[in-house]
């Protein structure tokens, strides 16, 4: 692992560290905030997932995280969002290739070789920060952004036992319905839609739900909306009585404004599962 810069922040330090990825087959970046905390013993970690076009830097500068992460003495990871690199394949399109991993296993060439954002936020990265940081890996939960917020949902779902809590924000709930999903899942997993639907998250609402609590944040004029689907989310957690806080906020978008906007609802509600005992 290779520290690319250490800076101080909120009584903690933001780092950015650079390794070789096992399972993407290329070097990645992620960025990593440790409260005060953590020079006294391992903290526990929130994840955060970014949306389509994101590094892991834009959360990381833009969302305001780290102050109420360090006001909750925990971690915060912000992964990258794709595998990158000059031998990684990649699209013309902006949502397809590098910045739009999806949290997939890709199956089908040209993505098949890098494209396993799954195994990389489930066992790649997780195994390597465990190593290296004051981490209390017993102690996590995740959230995420659009794409970022898929990521979460599916990883939380999917995972029983691992994350305390989830939340998204602005998330593609149902990307098996839109054409945020359909071109990308496709182009990853190939073309039985059979093969999509462990990767949505209104049908994981139905079909097991979540066993812990649960926040979903969507702005009512995201320009996005019709492609987030988050009425069939909506449904899917009402049909199964899961118990969630489900959110519409008149006036907000999809940008970084309407995120750092609801970041300190989102901190607080992790840290409350995470210090739960």
């Amino acid at each position: 692992m290779e520290t690319i810069s250490e800076n101080r922040a909120f009584g903690g330090i933001q780092g950015v560290y650079s390794h070789l990825s096992q399972t993407c087959r290329c070097e990645m970046t992620f960025g990593l905030f440790l409260p005060e905390e953590a020079q006294f013993g391992p903290v526990p970690l929130l994840w955060y997932l970014s949306g389509l076009t994101c590094t892991h830097e834009n959360a990381m500068v833009k969302a305001g995280a780290q102050q109420w992460a360090a006001e909750q003495g925990i971690a915060l990871i912000f992964p990258d969002t794709s595998p990158r690199g000059d031998k990684v394949a990649d699209d013309p399109e902006y949502d397809l290739g590098q910045g739009a991993g999806f949290y997939v296993n890709a199956t089908r060439k040209p993505w098949a070789p890098h494209y396993n954002m799954w195994d990389y936020i489930a066992e790649d990265l997780p195994s390597m920060v465990q190593e290296k940081f004051p981490l209390d890996m017993t102690r996590q939960s995740i959230m995420g952004h659009s794409m970022g917020g898929h990521g979460a949902l599916t990883l939380a779902m999917s995972l029983p036992g691992r994350y305390r809590s989830v939340s998204a924000l602005a998330p593609i709930a149902n990307p098996t319905a839109t054409d945020w999903g359909t071109k990308q899942l496709r182009a990853y997993l190939g073309d039985n839609p059979a093969d999509w639907a462990a990767h949505d998250s209104t049908a994981l609402m139905r079909e097991r739900g979540f066993d812990g609590p649960m926040l979903i944040d969507t702005g009512a004029a995201d320009p996005y909306i019709d492609m987030l689907r988050p009425e069939a989310l909506a449904a899917a957690i009402a049909e199964r009585r899961q118990p969630a806080t489900f959110r519409l906020h008149k006036g907000y978008d999809h940008s970084y404004f309407f995120v750092s906007t609801f970041m300190e609802d989102h901190v607080a509600f992790h840290a409350e599962a995470l210090y739960a005992d």
